[in-house]
């Protein structure tokens, strides 16, 4: 253990101590620590505003296939709706994803969530969208486990 000088009052302490304990100054040798999945979070946030290209583009061919064959199917709709949520949801996750806050990490879950919602159902015409609703289910899932393994701030 060696000691540092605080570099607002000159005073010295530990170098393991967070903040100065005479004017409580940040140690500025102390490594921030990281939320709970940091880069998990981000690879899930990322994922999911690059599907929604991919599920819109299949979307508007179901679409296109509903209404020549005169269906009255909405599973392009859907699958737009459901690529709207992911894409909202994967930008609020990518952005506060060093958040130790649980209801902010839980948040993108619920987009990801009333995504997966759209797709209940929908299976008969759009055979992908139900796929793509479970991995938006599964994307919301981490974000709440990842909320409950955050830990209160004291």
């Amino acid at each position: 253990m060696s000691m540092i000088n605080c570099p607002d009052c000159g005073n010295q302490y530990s170098d393991k101590a967070d903040s100065c304990p005479k004017c409580g100054c940040p140690n500025p040798y102390t490594k921030k620590k990281k939320a709970v999945w940091s880069s998990g979070r981000l690879i899930v946030g990322i994922l999911s505003m690059v599907l929604p290209i991919g599920i819109t583009f299949q979307s508007c061919v179901a679409g296109l296939g509903n209404a020549l064959a005169n269906n009255h199917a909405t599973s392009g709709e859907q699958g737009v709706m459901l690529s709207a949520f992911m894409f909202i949801g994967g930008l609020i996750a990518s952005v506060t994803r060093n958040s130790e806050s649980r209801i902010v990490t839980m948040l993108p879950a619920l987009f990801y969530w009333f995504g997966a919602l759209m797709t209940l159902g929908s299976g008969a015409t759009y055979g992908d969208l139900p796929i793509w609703g479970g991995f938006s289910f599964i994307f919301g899932l981490v974000y709440i486990v990842a909320g409950i393994k955050t830990k209160k701030n004291k």
